[in-house]
């Protein structure tokens, strides 16, 4: 089975998609790319045409830091679960997977998807159904208003939490309507969540002021859950405060949360 290297750290290496193209060709020896449909702090998306057959697909290419720990844990993470997801009608198909270098000497990874035309929103809006309280835009690291406070204040290293804070954000929404950290910029998305939950510090978030982007902020203190999302119960408030917890290792994970009192009455067989 093909798999994906570091050039930095051989050891480090993933499972590619059975359908990868051999032969050590550059992405772009195989792709052409159409126009640019997206682009973020990951990287950028690309229509493209595979040369050999003319077919359309959608090219991410994301740039992986340059050190010697090998491909971040957050791409392999995604090549993992999109490998493990593929497979079902419902998720967009990861199609193959190339490693090669961009004009700068910079290591990039390039995941080919096949193409949509479109996006959740718009099928919703298409099939007239009821979409007011679904933030069905991509959620992800780069999406402002759902982004970790971690990631806001320059961690390098992270993991599955910051995906439990952007649901947190997400639930809180569900109930209002509203989105609970409206920033739009990083520093204003700082200071929505420390007016809102308070102004961290070591005794709340050990090293919390260690990070690369920490200053020293206003002092907020906490408003009260109640207060900022009226509506739920006395579970509801628990499982929100536990998922936006300032220190990541504290916040609840995706399993305990499921497994929480709030969803007692939901049919466990349907996830």
């Amino acid at each position: 089975m093909a798999t994906l290297q570091h050039p930095l750290k051989p050891t480090a290496a993933v499972s590619a998609p059975t359908t990868t193209t051999g032969g050590g060709l550059r992405a772009m020896d195989l792709y052409e790319k159409l126009e640019k449909v997206g682009e973020g702090t990951y990287g950028k998306v690309y229509k493209a045409r595979e040369k050999a057959t003319g077919r359309i697909v959608a090219l991410k290419k994301t740039r992986l830091p340059e050190d010697d720990e090998g491909v971040p844990p957050t791409a392999l993470r995604e090549v993992s679960l999109l490998r493990m997801l593929s497979q079902d009608p419902h998720v967009v198909r990861l199609i193959d997977l190339k490693q090669g270098q961009n004009k700068e000497g910079q290591t990039i990874l390039y995941l080919v998807f096949e193409y949509m035309d479109t996006d959740l929103k718009k099928f919703i809006r298409g099939h007239r159904s009821n979409h007011e309280k679904i933030p069905a835009h991509t959620v992800k690291i780069l999406t402002l208003w759902y982004r970790a406070p971690e990631v806001l204040l320059g961690a390098t290293h992270y993991s599955t939490p910051v995906d439990m804070w952007s649901v947190g954000c997400i639930f809180a929404e569900l109930i209002t309507n509203t989105a609970l950290f409206p920033g739009d910029s990083e520093v204003q998305q700082l200071l929505h969540i420390f007016k809102l939950l308070g102004t961290p510090n070591e005794q709340i978030w050990p090293g919390v002021s260690s990070l690369p982007n920490w200053h020293v902020y206003p002092q907020w203190k906490p408003s009260k859950l109640e207060t900022l999302v009226p509506g739920l119960d006395a579970d509801g408030y628990d499982l929100l405060e536990k998922m936006l917890q300032y220190e990541p290792g504290k916040r609840i994970s995706a399993k305990k949360a499921l497994e929480h009192p709030y969803f007692n009455d939901v049919n466990k067989e349907l996830y």
